[in-house]
């Protein structure tokens, strides 16, 4: 006959309760959040009405902050959408002369449904100036401002290497006309003051800074293309101290700091050196999240320190002719001040230039996917 067991002490009890305890959380947590990609998650609240959920991976947060943990959970969760490259080339330009309003597609549904959504905006919006000495050049007219406003995106970085195509001319034209529509970008500017400077607001008492860069630059364009004192241009990360500095200014006055890049290698689904190299450093200078665009491919996100990054959004409105380059999707991410609590991926696959939302088998395997590329990125699925 077996021997009763010893009498737990009471250290050990209170273990044994807090074990309980927080699998419960968990549990309840991962029910909540709609982990099982095969459901829907949980709209969110929307700005104007609730809309349809859309299949999504979730992940949820629940650790426990220690004492002086400066990512503990604060105010109100502020839910932020994020897209990858966005042009108005091939067939978005036709959607786009057609309707603005509809540009977007069914996308527009998920960027919506989000408290704020940010989206990479890879194009010249001009009608004038003369083409920059390189293998393609974008451009749209005002009108690309007006879709972008109608299908729920608030604010948009133009540091890329496509964002002065069109030289002083179109830059001239591309920040007229943000501010002509009222729709903020960043990452652009009449000097580098603007060019670095965070966008500010302020979502259910939270204050949100976002900041755009570009690690992508043609060699023979990165000189006049780089915004400087008393000169027009874009925000680069290799005046890496100049972008540091941005994230410090901004993480004084803000709950949240964002850092939208464009970076990477094309067709590259993991990181390179740099992209890795400079993270820590944002991270450090106060950046919440890092994400950013550039290689037209996906690649994987997560956890570092504490903070989300994520290495590449892919294209987004875009011209794809299929295969790996129609890979996309929305990064949802809700914040709780410098707390990442929930990560969401929607995927999608773009046809005739816009990203359709998938649903069913078709979104699990593409969940699948973008969940391997973690792999290669050094990034956690948790905090």
């Amino acid at each position: 006959m077996p021997r009763p067991p010893h009498p737990l002490s009471a250290s050990q009890r209170r273990h044994v309760v807090a074990t309980l305890t927080l699998a419960a959380l968990l549990s309840l947590s991962a029910c909540d959040a709609g982990d099982d990609p095969g459901q829907a998650a949980p709209a969110a609240t929307t700005r104007a009405a609730k809309q349809t959920a859309t299949t999504a991976d979730s992940t949820t947060s629940t650790r426990r902050p220690t004492a002086g943990d400066t990512r503990e959970p604060t105010g109100e969760p502020v839910t932020i959408a994020f897209g990858g490259d966005v042009h108005f080339e091939g067939a978005v330009g036709s959607r786009l002369a057609a309707n603005p309003a509809t540009t977007f597609g069914p996308v527009a549904t998920v960027l919506r449904r989000a408290d704020l959504a940010v989206v990479n905006l890879e194009t010249a919006i001009t009608e004038r100036g003369t083409p920059a000495p390189k293998d393609f050049t974008f451009r749209a007219p005002p009108a690309a401002l007006t879709a972008l406003k109608e299908a729920g995106v608030d604010v948009a970085t133009m540091a890329n290497n496509h964002g002065l195509d069109f030289g002083p001319v179109g830059l001239r034209d591309s920040l007229a006309a943000a501010r002509s529509a009222r729709f903020p970008v960043v990452g652009v500017g009449r000097d580098a003051g603007e060019a670095y400077r965070a966008w500010r607001t302020t979502v259910k008492g939270q204050r949100i800074a976002v900041i755009g860069a570009t690690q992508v630059l043609d060699s023979n364009l990165a000189a006049a293309w780089t915004a400087r004192d008393g000169k027009a241009g874009m925000a680069s990360a290799y005046q890496e101290e100049r972008l540091l500095a941005a994230v410090r200014a901004a993480r004084a006055a803000a709950d949240t700091v964002i850092v939208d890049l464009h970076w990477g290698r094309e067709l590259a689904n993991c990181p390179i050196d740099r992209q890795r190299a400079l993270v820590p450093k944002l991270i450090a200078a106060g950046a919440d999240v890092v994400v950013g665009s550039h290689a037209h491919v996906l690649l994987g996100g997560g956890y570092l320190r504490g903070a989300y990054v994520h290495y590449g959004l892919g294209n987004f409105l875009f011209y794809s002719r299929g295969g790996v380059t129609a890979q996309s999707g929305v990064l949802l991410l809700t914040l709780r001040g410098h707390a990442v609590t929930n990560s969401r991926w929607v995927p999608a696959v773009i046809s005739g230039g816009i990203p359709i939302p998938l649903q069913g088998a078709s979104a699990n395997r593409a969940v699948a996917s973008w969940r391997s590329l973690r792999g290669c990125t050094g990034l956690s699925a948790k905090p």
